[in-house]
């Protein structure tokens, strides 16, 4: 029977994640409040957020509590009165606010990057690659590719309006997040590896078109991918 507690209030916890209910980076509920909501005991709320940890989606922090995917960063802050990330519509156009953005970030970094910086990006790069089984990882490693490279472009603006935007900024595939890494589809997430590799490779040629056009075409992809999963052909 506390198998099946547990399972459910996985799932309604992994919903809510999933739908955009509980944002990254958001707070869950105190273990408290979640058994006082659900009529469960302490061991099924801490069972159901360990499974939730194995997965990925959830870091509890001693003294701070659960949190979605990845805990708030204690680097800089959105700016006050900044829109906030809380629909899908909201998500699909920011990722439309990054095409413009980063497309021409990436070929900065390929006209100015130092070594250091390159180096930078191809270990945000490798990090990503390696964490396809735990979607929380690979939210933080896809972040910090993208973050070293606005700073590898030599202009202050597009790294604070990275920073600004923080880790909500990348977009899961709900596909990814709701049906677990066994059923995941992995075709889409080595397809990404790829992009990612293919800006880095463009950005160490040294070759702002490629770069700018690899950028382009895999924010593009990663639009597409995400409008894929929450509206689902009929």
């Amino acid at each position: 029977m506390s198998r099946n507690l547990t399972a459910d209030l996985a799932a309604d916890l992994r919903t809510r994640i999933v739908d955009g209910v509980i944002q990254p980076g958001d707070k869950l509920p105190s273990e408290n409040a979640l058994m006082v909501d659900f009529g469960v005991s302490r061991t099924v709320v801490r069972s159901a957020l360990t499974r939730l940890q194995a997965e990925g989606l959830v870091e509890t922090e001693r003294g701070r509590g659960s949190f979605a995917l990845t805990p708030p960063d204690d680097g800089p802050q959105p700016v006050p009165g900044s829109r906030p990330v809380a629909s899908i519509e909201d998500r699909i156009h920011l990722l439309e606010f990054r095409l413009g953005v980063e497309t021409e970030a990436a070929a900065l970094a390929a006209r100015n990057h130092s070594d250091r910086q390159l180096r930078a990006v191809n270990a945000a790069l490798e990090q990503f690659a390696a964490s396809a089984d735990h979607p929380g990882h690979a939210m933080k490693a896809d972040f910090e590719f993208h973050r070293a490279i606005a700073a590898a472009s030599g202009n202050p603006f597009y790294s604070d309006c990275l920073a600004a935007l923080g880790q909500t900024m990348i977009a899961m595939p709900r596909t990814r997040l709701l049906t677990g890494v066994e059923h995941y589809a992995r075709d889409h997430f080595d397809q990404v590896v790829h992009e990612h590799r293919s800006i880095a490779a463009a950005i160490a040629d040294g070759d702002e078109t490629a770069a700018s056009a690899a950028m382009r075409s895999h924010l593009a992809n990663s639009r597409r991918r995400f409008t894929a999963s929450v509206r689902p052909p009929a």
